[in-house]
């Protein structure tokens, strides 16, 4: 089922490790900008880049298999059609709990893959919007 209530949402942003693939080294960039608004307000972002040499100080992952740390959230800032990929990815990991894809990007065939799996997915939807909304 599709995380819908601000209950919902209310638990996942309760969650405090986030990987956010397409993550941006460019300030300015949503991309950018929301992952370091999350990690102000006392997340941990992981940034996944392969293109990146470094982002928010530390050195990007190439790709979430990569990934050493525990993952709670997997964020998504890339076009809608690179969605399947990075919920396959997500879904080899045992750690993730929430794929999460921003505001106009939309798969909702990888959305019932991931929420068969056990994840819970929520799309087209800002982290940063929600955050100061719910908390």
């Amino acid at each position: 089922m599709p995380v819908e209530t601000d209950a919902e949402l209310r638990e996942i942003l309760g969650l405090k490790t986030i990987a956010v693939v397409g993550c941006s080294a460019t300030p300015g960039k949503d991309a950018h900008n929301i992952p370091k608004y999350m990690q102000r307000h006392g997340y941990t972002i992981i940034p996944v880049n392969p293109y990146a040499d470094e982002i928010f100080g530390m050195e990007p992952y190439d790709s979430l298999a990569d990934v050493e740390e525990e993952i709670d959230i997997v964020d998504v800032f890339r076009p809608s059609e690179e969605v399947a990929a990075i919920v396959d990815a997500a879904l080899e990991r045992d750690d993730v709990t929430v794929i999460w894809t921003q505001l106009g990007i939309r798969d909702d065939e990888a959305a019932k893959k991931a929420e068969a799996a056990g994840k819970q997915f929520v799309q087209s939807r800002c982290l940063k919007v929600e955050h100061a909304r719910l908390l």
